[in-house]
């Protein structure tokens, strides 16, 4: 099984090209944080941080933070969880289980039974 760091929504895969603590400072630029809120998260200079994504950004070819986490995105070194949870779900969808389905009303039927419970109690008021 490949090592990964996880981060918030993000997921950083090792040994793609980046050092671990590259890789770790890459998931916080892509969760947005600036070198500043990184440094104050990890305990350490903000000095470091910008050298640490600096270095990064050389390994990629890149010269800017955005185009840093979407060459890594390119290079499949990190990705969103949320391509995850989407896998879940397609695969959740394919099991036939009736008891797992939900079938819902149509919307338009709900809103004529609002209409009608709001004449009802208007009709009440007024009487």
């Amino acid at each position: 099984m490949e090592a990964a760091i996880t981060n918030g929504a993000w997921k950083g895969h090792l040994g793609r090209g980046l050092a671990p603590r590259e890789l770790q400072f890459l998931l916080f630029v892509a969760i947005g944080l600036t070198a500043k809120e990184i440094a104050r998260e990890v305990g350490i200079s903000p000095a470091t941080v910008a050298k640490r994504l600096t270095n990064a950004m050389f390994k990629l070819g890149v010269t800017r933070r955005a185009a840093l986490v979407a060459e890594a995105m390119r290079r499949q070194i990190i990705s969103p969880l949320c391509f995850i949870l989407a896998g879940f779900i397609a695969m959740h969808s394919m099991i036939d289980d009736e008891q797992m389905r939900r079938d819902r009303r149509a919307p338009e039927r709900r809103l004529a039974e609002v209409r009608m419970v709001k004449r009802a109690e208007a009709h009440e008021q007024t009487a």
